[in-house]
């Protein structure tokens, strides 16, 4: 029989959250390699109803004793950005290994602080920048490998960012506010930046503009309003190390049109990917729809993608790509080998997020470190 890897999951309400939507089901889908041992929260109390809400064996009274248990091997980060650091390094200082969901820290000295503990204590550290395992990523990953677009020319990207809009909902309401580490920047600009550069290699130089226009926005539940205190608009030039251009534009809440469209042009064909769900059009999350067409072809065609690049996990919804990368974080496990991105693959991602803060600070272009 496989070793099931239990896990202590940080941050699980009975009502709403990430942890909730995506780890929950995700780790239920995998329970062939995955146990959910138990779950820490604010207080004993809400630990005890969402243990009994998911049928999780064990409430901890807080995050020390979770991490202390030696019925948990992985602990599952999935607490707002502010607390991120606190809780990781609890976890790596007891010797467990970690999920920590994207953005690793707030912000990039927070996340370099992360990666050499992860080092020092030896364990295996996974950031959850699922669009690079998302089965529409790997196979777009796959045709570019494969020469079917022949040299990258170019690359653009157009995102969208919901909560970034004119309502917001009362649990994501601490992204109002830039200094909480949870941006459009770095959350929705994260996620897209991880998935650009896991098909066409990393950015070498930006140049960024980081706008804000809202001033307001309205909380869903109530209708009260609040100020909005981070930007809902961004707007980068960067080039690839391979020298490729690449245009990115991300655009808070859900404007008419488009929401996300990412095409890659090359010397022999182009690929165009979009969302399949208007209604969440952010990378990490809805499956994609790839097409594809070559020098000499009209328009273009769509490609399906293979039934074995999803693993069985076609139907877990937002949890379908966290799910993949608990997948390679358990063959990491079993095996040693080093496929799920880790802590340093999230700081290398954050350095571009900051590059991209200073260039917009500085109004030059940044290379990146």
């Amino acid at each position: 029989m496989k070793k099931r890897f239990r896990v202590g999951i940080v941050g699980v309400s009975t009502e709403r959250g990430w942890g909730t939507t995506a780890h929950i089901p995700a780790l239920r889908a995998l329970s062939d390699v995955f146990e959910t041992a138990g779950v820490a929260n604010t207080s004993l109390a809400s630990a005890q109803a969402a243990a009994a809400a998911f049928g999780i064996p064990r409430a901890f009274e807080n995050v020390a004793e979770l991490v202390a248990s030696r019925d948990i091997d992985v602990v599952a980060v999935t607490v707002k950005v502010p607390h991120h650091r606190e809780v990781v390094a609890a976890a790596l200082e007891a010797g467990k290994h970690v999920y920590c969901e994207w953005p690793l820290g707030n912000g990039l000295a927070e996340s370099i602080e992360l990666a050499e503990l992860a080092r020092q204590c030896k364990v295996r550290a996974v950031a959850g920048t699922q669009a690079t395992a998302s089965p529409e990523v790997e196979l777009v990953r796959k045709i570019v490998a494969d020469g079917y677009v022949g040299d990258v020319l170019s690359s653009t990207y157009l995102g969208s960012g919901p909560t970034w809009g004119d309502e917001v909902t009362r649990g994501d309401s601490y992204a109002m506010d830039s200094r909480n580490g949870a941006t459009m920047l770095s959350i929705i600009g994260g996620h897209a930046l991880a998935a650009v550069q896991s098909v066409l290699g990393p950015v070498d130089e930006v140049a960024g503009v980081v706008s804000q226009r809202r001033k307001t926005v309205r909380i869903f539940e109530t209708g009260d309003t609040i100020p909005m205190q981070t930007h809902d608009h961004v707007m980068v030039n960067a080039v690839l190390k391979s020298g490729a251009p690449l245009s990115l534009e991300l655009r808070g809440g859900l404007p008419r049109g488009t929401r996300l469209l990412w095409e890659i042009n090359g010397t022999l064909g182009d690929l165009r990917i979009t969302a399949r769900n208007g209604h969440v059009p952010v990378i990490n999350i809805t499956p994609l729809r790839v097409e594809a067409g070559q020098r000499g072809e009209q328009g273009y065609s769509d490609v399906e993608v293979p039934k074995s690049h999803y693993l069985d996990l076609v139907d877990t919804g937002p949890a379908r790509n966290v799910a993949a990368i608990y997948r390679q974080m358990a063959e990491d496990l079993a095996q040693g080998t080093s496929t799920a991105p880790d802590f340093d693959d999230a700081v290398a991602l954050h350095k571009v997020i900051d590059a991209i803060e200073r260039s917009d600070q500085t109004r030059k272009r940044v290379r990146i470190d």
